[in-house]
């Protein structure tokens, strides 16, 4: 059905319960010769006459009688299922569906989810972590989280913090194996690979050389696609790791990991929040994406500036 028809529905239910075109017309904001315009329309469409008019009266035809009789209830489910769509749009209740990378979604975008959920009670959290760029309009997606160095096309992008990833060490690795004095030296150390999502093969390390951002081929001691399970291999000092500021920020500041060639520290990406227009989202996809980006947006949390990695550098065991 379209809109016209819907509103040509809607203009004949109302003049046959109110008896009157102009009392119709002045329901539905129109005016009383745009109505009745609107029902002759109609009835040539259908075929058939559904009033009797004169002057003064409007009636019911046996035919109008019929299609009133079979039409009202679909039209009262009708206009029910609408106020119910609209309301959804501005209430803070019902699925919420999050995609995200296993990486950054924990640590970041769960105790903000936690936190958002506290306070909307009503909504219904459906969370799917993937490493791998998925197809967010079949999974129907309302807000999404992705590591990039660009945006996604054909969405909204807002950046959120840089993705660093910094050569780690513990201070039990360093007392048994040493520090490497450069990256040559790293072929002689035990070190951790992360498996790409995408091949299952370890991907190589990337580091600033210069004012460049270059790949470094290692000889993985260890591969893993969780960088919880080589975090703590890190941790217990089993493995040197290049590990992401996300993960790393928190044991770095409190001296747990000891940040290493930290002049190869590089920045190769963002974490973007992505979504639809305005426009489109429900009030639970904005609020959410409100709260993510205030707490967020240039959040130094999960960012180390140059100072800080000297500093932390300067931790070595005694």
């Amino acid at each position: 059905m379209s809109i016209n028809e819907l509103r040509s529905v809607n203009t004949f239910v109302l003049t046959a319960e109110l008896g009157s075109i102009r009392r119709a017309a002045e329901a539905l904001d129109m005016t009383p010769q745009a109505a009745s315009k609107m029902l002759a329309q109609f009835e040539r469409h259908l075929g058939v006459r559904l009033f009797h008019r004169t002057t003064r009266k409007i009636s019911l035809t046996e035919e109008g009688q019929r299609f009133l009789d079979v039409v009202r209830p679909s039209l009262v489910g009708l206009t029910q299922a609408l106020q119910t769509v609209k309301q959804t749009k501005t209430e803070h209740a019902g699925p919420l569906r999050i995609a995200g990378p296993r990486i950054a979604f924990p640590s970041i975008i769960g105790p903000l989810l936690e936190e958002y959920c506290q306070e909307h009670k009503e909504i219904q959290p459906y969370v799917l972590l993937d490493d791998r760029a998925g197809d967010w309009v079949e999974e129907r997606v309302d807000v999404g989280f992705r590591i990039a160095a660009t945006p996604q096309e054909g969405v909204v992008a807002r950046r959120l913090i840089p993705f660093q990833l910094i050569i780690c060490a513990s201070q039990n690795y360093i007392q048994k194996y040493g520090i490497p004095a450069d990256l040559e030296a790293l072929r002689t150390h035990r070190c951790s690979a992360y498996l790409n999502p995408s091949n299952g093969r370890p991907s190589p390390w990337f580091v600033k050389v210069g004012d460049e951002i270059t790949s470094l081929d290692i000889v993985p001691h260890l591969c893993t696609n969780d960088e919880e399970l080589e975090l703590r291999a890190v941790l217990s000092g089993m493995v040197i790791g290049q590990l992401t500021s996300i993960t790393a920020a928190s044991y770095i500041r409190s001296g747990k990991l000891i940040p290493i060639l930290i002049r190869h520290v590089c920045e190769p990406a963002n974490l973007f929040v992505y979504y639809g227009t305005r426009t489109a989202q429900p009030s639970r996809a904005r609020a959410f994406i409100d709260l993510v980006v205030k707490r967020l947006a240039n959040s130094t949390d999960f960012v180390l500036s140059s100072s800080e990695l000297a500093m932390a550098a300067n931790k070595l065991p005694l």
